[in-house]
């Protein structure tokens, strides 16, 4: 699962993939939101991401597509 975090005042956003489904990444981005403090997200490689979501401006849960090679129509 890609997600992408926006942080304010940063041009560039913070992106990772995670092996967690939609639902359950909601659902921790929405419990370090309310409790404030820092959201805690491990990438599919098994390293722990901190953000403290003070700074957040936007997380965006993508869905996981199959790559496309070639061009398309």
């Amino acid at each position: 699962m890609d997600v992408r975090i926006g942080i304010q005042n940063v041009a560039r956003e913070i992106v990772i993939e995670s092996a967690e489904n939609a639902e359950e990444l909601a659902q921790r981005v929405s419990d370090a939101l309310s409790a404030g403090g820092e959201l805690r997200l491990t990438d599919s490689k098994g390293r722990l991401m901190l953000v403290p979501v003070a700074g957040i401006a936007y997380v965006e849960i993508g869905v996981e597509e199959a790559r496309r090679v070639g061009f398309a129509h």
